[in-house]
C-alpha cells in the first residue's frame, strides 16, 4: 500500500540555465523531470512517504529517462507504461522572476498520459492508497477522463481523495468544458486545492473565502485557496485558516504548487492540525521556488521543518465558519 499514489501529466521539463533570457535567445538548457502529478509525487517521496504514480509515457528515450528519474526519486514507476506511436512530451519555459514563467507545452494534439484507459488501472491500489492524487488536466480528454472517473468510483469517497484543480487553458477548449468536468469530480473527493485562477473557474469566483465555500458545498471536505503572494487560506466545515506566504527570493515558481502539494499530503497524513499543514506546505513551496528546478529541487523533511519552524512566528488568523454557508 501506498502512502500517495497520483494520476496524469508526466513529461520531461527543457529549462533554461540563462535566466532572465527570451527562450529564442537561451542557448543552454537544463532537463528535469516534470508534469504536476508526477511531481507531487517526487514531493511525497522526498517528504518521506511512500510514494507512486500512473501515468503514461512515449516508447522512446525520454520515457526512458521518466522512469530512471523517478526511481531516482524513491518512487514507484510500476503504472508507469509506453503508449506507441505517442512521444514523451516536452515543456519549455521562460524565467523571468519574480512572477512571469511562460510555459510551451508539446503534447499535441494529445499526450501518452491523456491515454490512460480504465480498464488498464489498478484499482485494488488506487483504493488502498493513503492518499489518491488527481489534477483538473486529467479530465480534459478521453480516455484519461473516464480513467479518472472510475478511479473515483474505486475510491469511494475514502480519505484523502484530492483533486488539484490545475487549470492550463491550452488543454481545453473552453472554460466551461473544464468547469462542467470538475463539477463531476468535485463531489467525488475529499479534499480541493486550487489558486485563484483555478478556483474561479471551477466555482465562478476570485473571492478565497467564498471560493471556499462553495467548493465545500460541492462535496469536499477541505478546500485550499493558494493565494501567491498572500499565502494560503484553507476551510473545513467548522474552521477557516488563512498563513502568511513564507519570503523568499523567486527565481522559478513552477513548482513550489507541486512542493505544497506533497506537503499538504505528508500534514492530512499526520493529521496535524490545519495550521500547521498549510505552514510546513508554504515551506516547501517556498524553497522550491527559490530555485530553478521542479522535481530535482523538492526538499526533504528535515529542510522544509526548519524553514517552517524559522517563520512560525508569523500571525496566522483562524476563525470559525458556520457550516457551508458563510462565505
Amino acid at each position: 500500500m501506498l502512502d500517495v499514489l497520483t494520476i496524469g501529466r508526466v513529461g520531461v521539463d527543457i529549462y533554461p540555465l540563462q535566466v532572465g533570457t527570451p527562450l529564442a535567445e537561451v542557448e543552454t538548457f537544463g532537463k528535469f523531470l516534470g508534469g504536476s502529478p508526477t511531481n507531487v509525487a517526487v514531493a511525497a517521496s522526498r517528504q518521506g512517504l511512500r510514494a507512486g504514480v500512473i501515468t503514461r509515457t512515449g516508447a522512446d528515450a525520454f520515457g526512458d529517462y521518466v522512469h530512471r528519474a523517478l526511481r531516482d526519486f524513491g518512487v514507484d514507476d510500476s503504472q508507469v507504461h509506453p503508449v506507441d506511436g505517442l512521444p514523451t512530451p516536452v515543456t519549455f519555459c521562460e524565467i523571468f522572476p519574480p512572477d512571469h514563467f511562460p510555459l510551451w507545452f508539446y503534447r499535441t494534439p494529445t499526450a501518452p498520459d491523456l491515454q490512460i484507459r480504465p480498464e488498464e488501472l489498478d484499482l485494488d491500489a488506487i483504493a488502498a492508497a493513503r492518499v489518491f492524487w488527481l489534477t483538473g488536466t486529467g479530465l480534459c480528454q478521453q480516455p484519461s477522463r473516464d480513467a479518472h472517473a472510475a478511479a473515483l468510483v474505486a475510491r469511494d469517497g475514502r480519505p484523502h481523495t484530492v483533486l488539484d484543480l490545475d487549470y492550463r487553458p491550452m488543454f481545453w477548449s473552453d472554460p466551461a468544458a473544464a468547469t462542467a468536468a470538475v463539477a463531476e469530480a468535485l463531489p467525488r473527493v475529499t479534499v480541493a486545492v486550487g489558486n485563484l485562477d483555478e478556483v474561479e473557474i471551477a466555482v465562478g469566483t476570485r473571492d478565497p473565502e467564498r471560493a471556499a465555500g462553495l467548493l465545500l458545498d460541492r462535496g469536499p471536505r477541505l478546500a485550499v485557496v493558494k493565494l501567491g503572494p498572500d499565502g494560503v487560506l484553507a476551510r473545513t466545515r467548522t474552521e477557516t485558516v488563512r498563513v502568511p506566504p513564507v519570503p523568499v527570493e523567486v527565481v522559478n515558481g513552477l513548482g513550489a504548487g507541486d512542493a505544497f502539494g506533497g506537503a499538504l499530503c505528508l500534514g492530512l497524513l499526520r493529521d496535524w492540525p490545519l495550521e500547521r499543514t498549510l505552514r510546513f506546505a508554504n515551506a516547501a513551496g517556498a524553497i522550491v521556488a527559490s530555485r530553478l528546478a521542479c522535481s530535482a529541487a523538492m526538499p526533504d523533511h528535515a529542510e522544509t521543518a526548519a524553514l517552517a519552524r524559522a517563520v512560525e512566528s508569523e500571525p496566522a488568523s483562524s476563525t470559525a465558519a458556520v457550516g457551508g454557508e458563510d462565505r
